[in-house]
């Protein structure tokens, strides 16, 4: 049962990995090399920021799922009031991270997003190894995550963009356990809503 279940889970890490066509809101900013320790250590301390919020949230969902059906079973009343708690709840951390976070009000940009790095276009050139904060805002459940990235590639862009200039590639060096499980969550979504898309166009 637990070779099973460990083969479940690696075979939805894999799929996560995917690549998918996606649209957010996001900021960056470089970080000088001798600062960068300094703000791994914070992220890795575990405590959350209004940005991050959202995601560490959704964990806590995701851990209470089997004990909220377990409760379903034996008190449905009581099941549909935590529910409704959880909703709530939910409802008041999209409201602080949209007051506290200037990304609620910047129109979605174009991404290739897996659960290991994206790609995006930038007015301006990045260097090559460089490191960024990165800031990604998962649109619709407005969920904030906030990785350090390495520059891996950037090229000219060949192409009109609505941010026209260069075609930055990232990878996700430093990312919080729970934000790697959202962004894994989010792509497995995303490619179901693109499939199901797909077949709904071929079968008209």
């Amino acid at each position: 049962m637990s070779e099973h279940k460990d083969q479940i889970d690696r075979n939805e890490e894999r799929r996560g990995y995917f690549r998918i066509e996606d649209a957010i809101s996001l900021s960056y900013q470089t970080v000088a090399p001798d600062l960068l320790d300094k703000k791994l250590e914070q992220l890795e301390s575990g405590l959350d920021t209004d940005f991050t919020v959202m995601s560490s949230l959704a964990l806590i969902t995701q851990e209470m799922a089997g004990v909220l059906r377990k409760i379903d079973v034996q008190s449905p009343d009581m099941a549909r009031y935590l529910s409704a708690l959880d909703r709530k709840i939910d409802l008041l951390g999209r409201a602080l991270l949209v007051q506290t976070s200037d990304l609620s009000e910047q129109p979605a940009r174009a991404v290739n997003i897996s659960a290991s790095g994206m790609s995006f276009s930038a007015s301006d050139p990045l260097v090559v190894g460089s490191m960024l904060e990165l800031k990604l805002l998962l649109l619709p459940t407005f969920t904030g995550v906030l990785t350090y990235s390495e520059v891996i590639s950037c090229a000219r862009e060949n192409f009109p963009s609505e941010i026209a200039g260069y075609r930055i590639r990232v990878n996700f060096t430093h990312l919080r356990e729970a934000d790697k499980d959202v962004l894994i969550k989010h792509v497995l979504h995303r490619q179901s809503e693109i499939l199901r898309l797909r077949r709904e166009k071929t079968e008209k």
